[in-house]
């Protein structure tokens, strides 16, 4: 027992120091040189930026928008003489043509100051009333008559209003979709789920409304700094009648698909690699020894996938997928023109 304690312990104390310190060595040394060389070989050491291909196809400018269904505005109908209402010729509901008679007014006529010399026996000229009748401005349907039999108005005054009876589509646009829509289209295609199924709205008009226009600066609630301009809406919309026969309620949402414009066999590059605004753009090259080079383009129509090149570029040409040296996506997307998703 005393040998065993005296020299096999210490003698497997020493082998174990021993096997200890040479692992500590090879980690130290051989597994580490291993490791830089592995990382200087690995081919995830150095990422080269994807690259895509110049094609050629075909590409449809279709802009797909959110709706609702809205009643056209009321016109207001304003009296046309001052007076006493005589006799109401109309009711609340009634179906208006342009003329048809809404109310009469008795109009107090004072006669003409004299010219000659006047009998001081004689009596003193008396008024007249003449009768002026008030007819609708529209067709429609009479929504409100404000006038009773034996009421006085004024001229200008408001007395009715006459409800045209039709619908519009209406759908807001965002700064992107403006520019995807600078040729408009006459008409659009209007799905609402559950309704009648997709139908032809006629009379596609872009711009601000009304409301939009008188509205003061800073009106419009809070404003995200940090918002993507491209994809925050600009107080445009697109808007469209909805024909006479199509069963459509208003208040409902509607899907609105606006194609404006498609070209077919010509160069498409991914919008992912284009950088620029409406017409022009850059994009960069990828030369055979892989360097990139800055090239101007032309563009055309877009798909939000897709854009078309018109000069710049040539089939199969090998250029960067996404644009270099940038951090956001709208700037990764072309400056937030053509890259955002519609």
């Amino acid at each position: 027992m005393g040998v065993v304690r005296t020299i096999v312990f210490p003698a497997l104390r020493l082998i174990v120091w021993a096997l200890i310190a040479v692992a500590l060595l090879w980690i130290a040394f051989v597994r580490t040189g291993q490791g830089e060389t592995d990382a200087a070989a690995s081919p995830y050491a150095v990422v080269d930026p994807p690259a895509a291909t110049v094609t050629r196809g075909d590409v449809v400018n279709t802009v797909n928008l959110q709706g609702t269904i809205e009643a056209d505005p009321a016109t207001t109908v304003k009296s046309t003489a001052a007076g006493q209402v005589g006799r109401v010729r109309a009711e609340v509901g009634d179906d208006v043509d342009e003329g048809t008679p809404l109310f009469t007014v008795l109009v107090t006529v004072e006669p003409p100051a004299p010219t000659d010399p006047v009998d001081p026996a004689a009596p003193p000229a008396r008024p007249t009333t003449k009768t002026v009748t008030v007819t609708s401005t529209v067709a429609g349907t009479l929504a409100t008559l404000d006038v009773l039999a034996g009421q006085d108005v004024t001229i200008g005054a408001d007395v009715a209003t006459v409800s045209p009876g039709t619908l519009t589509v209406s759908a807001p646009l965002t700064q992107a979709q403006q520019f995807r829509l600078l040729a408009p289209p006459t008409t659009a295609q209007v799905t609402v789920p559950g309704g009648p199924g997709t139908f032809e709205c006629t009379g596609l008009r872009t711009g601000n409304p009304a409301t939009a226009q008188e509205q003061p600066p800073g009106a419009g609630g809070y404003v995200d700094p940090y918002a993507d301009p491209s994809s925050s809406m600009t107080g445009a919309e697109v808007t469209c009648a909805v024909p006479d026969g199509v069963q459509v309620f208003a208040g409902l949402t509607a899907t609105v698909d606006v194609t404006a414009g498609q070209s077919t066999g010509v160069l498409l590059a991914p919008v992912t690699a284009v950088r620029g605004t409406v017409g022009t753009g850059t994009v960069w090259t990828v030369g055979e020894d892989g360097s990139q080079t800055e090239t101007q383009v032309v563009l055309g129509l877009t798909d939000g996938q897709n854009v078309e090149v018109q000069e710049g570029l040539v089939e199969g040409q090998q250029i960067l997928q996404f644009v270099p040296n940038t951090d956001t996506p709208a700037d990764q997307f072309g400056g937030g023109m053509y890259g955002m998703g519609y």
